[in-house]
């Protein structure tokens, strides 16, 4: 079957079975509609039917998104709702792994090279579907304090809409509905928890995996008022700017001025990023820590962790001890001024650079995660692991397991990454040997919902069992109990919930800007 024909929904897709891996695989079939014009800003809509054989072998363009490139370009499509789909060249009934890309939340596509999923799909007999969602500006910015002709997460409804799009056709590429594991790291591990929070994902999925999510990262309404002020200034645009003015802009420009907002502004270093989901009824009612510890998210199996050396790239961020001091304290008193003198002191004031560094890679991606799992424990089986294989160049360099590094392992591709050019003449035993024991905890989980029996829970503190077991993958495999115990102690009374807590005069600003109240609470 050298051009696999199926009928899905909206039409009958013609794919083709990959000449290298040989594997099954059709690409960029359509699950959604246009989000250009008129749809800017708005639930996606289902995918149109066509007449015909639609060809998928080859990808569609990703969410419109800048190049990070000296020429300023800008790639994509707003034209963008579309998924792959991977499988052995078998006609068995296999479990469903739907993957989300990371990237910050403005970057990435379903067919980045480490995400094509051909090793994965056939090393653990799965149906993969990698997916495209709006991204930045046009995914990720709640556009509701301009006027309320829109969604304020548009990249989750997408997300949602993909999800039933696999709720109904999976089944014809010899998938099993039933068995749906979400996955996605970084922003799109962040993405599988927003689904496991969103009332209209329930039930079109069964298991999930998060790598390296940013738990937190979560805009409250003014946070996110703040950012669309940023937007419309850098238009060059009035205050009277409604959401037909945005519409009416070219989608390239929207997306060169979400750049600029990244790039220049200051409010990074205190983790407020321009681009982020926003807590709101429909598709977040509220933050993703307050869901998971009053048990409302999805009682599904968790898979969730981190790498060891997340944000070592922050060692060179600031030159002196006082500056890294100075720069971890504001961006924890942004959120808890109350409170974040014991985080201080639990990473020996951040003055050093590997301290601050950990404590960046904590802050934003650890802590919330341990925070989720102690919570996710009491309605559903959690397991966490920490990944931190580095080849003796990374660790060299000073990088470590550095964020992203796991993807490889699992993906099992060991050349599919910029960083992988730096180790090419390196042994490749031991990266050989975490692929596997990862690929074989992952795929039992894809197919029973719980991975290797070696690999305990992340359970309670139990007589004869410490509690809070982590899996370990690194040159050696092994399980660490409640790991950075002291430090874990220290985030249990810091509120990372809710960003700009000391800063009045912001919001003071933005109220009189928009012209809106300022909430009480960052549901509505």
């Amino acid at each position: 079957m050298s051009q696999p024909e199926v009928r899905t929904t909206s039409g009958v897709v013609r794919g083709v079975v990959d000449p290298m891996t040989g594997a099954r695989t059709w690409r960029g079939v359509p699950f959604g509609d246009s989000t250009a014009g008129a749809q800017r800003f708005r639930a996606p809509r289902p995918a149109p039917e066509w007449e015909g054989v639609r060809d998928a072998s080859v990808f569609a363009p990703p969410a419109m998104q800048t190049t990070f490139s000296f020429k300023d370009s800008v790639i994509g499509s707003e034209d963008c709702l579309s998924l792959d789909i991977v499988r052995p060249d078998t006609d068995d009934v296999l479990p469903v792994v739907v993957y989300f890309h990371g990237g910050t939340f403005i970057t990435g596509s379903s067919h980045e090279k480490v995400l094509q999923g051909h090793f994965l799909s056939q090393a653990t007999d799965v149906v993969y579907v990698p997916v495209n969602f709006r991204l930045g500006v046009l995914g990720y910015l709640d556009m509701r304090s301009v006027g309320g002709d829109c969604v304020a997460n548009p990249a989750i409804h997408d997300q949602v809409l993909a999800l039933r799009w696999v709720h109904e056709n999976i089944a014809a590429f010899g998938g099993d509905p039933d068995a749906v594991t979400l996955m996605g790291e970084s922003a799109g591990g962040a993405a599988v928890l927003h689904l496991m929070c969103a009332p209209a994902a329930r039930g079109l999925f069964h298991r999930a995996i998060a790598q390296s999510p940013p738990a937190a990262s979560v805009h409250s309404r003014v946070q996110a008022a703040m950012w669309v002020r940023r937007l419309i200034d850098g238009l060059s645009m009035p205050r009277t700017t409604t959401l037909s003015d945005l519409r009416d802009v070219d989608a390239a420009e929207l997306v060169r001025v979400g750049r600029s907002m990244m790039l220049t502004g200051k409010e990074v270093v205190q983790f407020n990023t321009a681009f982020m989901p926003t807590v709101e009824n429909a598709t977040l009612p509220a933050h993703p820590i307050d869901m998971f510890e009053d048990g409302q998210q999805a009682a599904v199996p968790l898979i969730i962790g981190t790498n060891s050396d997340e944000a070592s790239f922050a060692k060179a961020m600031y030159q002196t001890m006082k500056s890294r001091q100075r720069a971890a304290r504001r961006a924890l008193e942004a959120f808890d001024a109350d409170n974040a003198h014991l985080v201080m002191e639990a990473y020996g004031y951040a003055g050093g650079r590997a301290e601050f560094a950990d404590l960046i890679a904590d802050a934003v991606f650890w802590a919330p995660s341990v925070m989720l799992a102690t919570a996710h424990r009491r309605l559903a089986s959690t397991w966490m692991y920490r990944f931190e294989y580095a080849s003796a160049t990374m660790r060299r360099l000073g990088l470590g397991a550095m964020h992203s590094a796991d993807l490889v392992a699992v993906f099992g591709d060991p050349h599919s990454t910029r960083m992988s050019k730096l180790d090419r003449f390196g042994s490749r035993e031991a990266f050989a040997e975490v692929s596997r024991t990862m690929q074989r905890h992952w795929g039992s989980f894809f197919h029973t919902g719980r991975p290797g029996g070696e690999w305990p829970e992340y359970e309670f503190r139990r007589d004869d069992i410490p509690g809070r077991a982590t899996a370990v993958f690194g040159a050696e495999r092994f399980v660490e109990y409640d790991p950075k115990s002291s430090k874990r102690l220290a985030w249990e009374d810091f509120d990372m919930r809710e960003w700009g807590n000391n800063r009045g005069e912001l919001m003071e600003s933005l109220a009189e800007f928009f012209g809106f109240d300022l909430p009480d609470t960052d549901d509505e």
